[in-house]
């Protein structure tokens, strides 16, 4: 069994909590930030196994496992 090690953005919206995995491009949501990212690592594992079903995750790890991967975040003025 692989482990990979991925990025959650959480935010609240009015109605809940909103998380995204940006390295998938796979999102879920939950009534709080600790169940939107529960949720979010059983959606990625669903989309993880579909791609080895599919016979694509060898495409996928290589954005996973990529030596280099820079996470940050930055600011946007209008």
């Amino acid at each position: 069994m692989k482990t990979y090690k991925l990025t959650a953005v959480i935010w609240k919206e009015k109605e809940g909590y909103v998380s995204k995995c940006p390295e998938l491009g796979v999102a879920s949501c939950g009534d709080s930030a600790e169940e939107a990212l529960e949720n979010l690592k059983e959606a990625v594992g669903l989309y993880l196994e579909n791609a080895k079903t599919l016979g694509m995750l060898d495409e996928v790890e290589e954005a996973l496992t990529a030596s280099g991967r820079l996470t940050t975040s930055f600011e946007v003025a209008l």
